[in-house]
């Protein structure tokens, strides 16, 4: 039986933060959370919820300092292939899943913690590994 229950998010960073949760919002995305985490640099976050599901899209503001794929684009370049910063699978157990992905090659960058986000706070269960054959 599988851990992994569906996709619950996939993050981007927007060059124009505001823009992009106004464009999301035209689509029919609803606010569902939003908090910042200076450590991180981050001014902006929010997750926007999909209608009529539990997956989301996470938006990042530009100066956020959040893991990534392949690399992010340089100043007025043109977006990145292979620049998405994440995506996040909903798990029955984030321990779990994290430790069955480090069993399979890929390595550790956040071992399974707790985070609260925003105000009031949301409580996420997260890990976070890099899988490096094909990520």
């Amino acid at each position: 039986m599988t851990n992994i229950t569906g996709i619950h998010h996939i993050a981007i960073q927007a060059k124009d933060y505001k823009a992009t949760i106004k464009f999301y919002g035209a689509l029919g995305l609803t606010l569902y959370h939003s908090w910042v985490l200076p450590e991180f640099n981050i001014e902006y976050a929010a997750l926007l919820n999909i209608p009529g599901t539990t997956s989301y899209i996470e938006v990042f503001d530009k100066g956020a300092n959040v893991a990534t794929q392949g690399r992010k684009a340089i100043a007025g370049e043109t977006p990145v292939a292979g620049a998405l910063l994440h995506f996040a699978l909903t798990v029955k157990d984030a321990t779990v899943a994290y430790n069955e992905a480090i069993a399979l090659g890929a390595s550790s960058c956040v071992p399974p913690s707790v985070l609260l986000l925003g105000e009031p706070a949301l409580t996420v269960r997260n890990s976070l590994v890099l899988c490096g054959f094909h990520c």
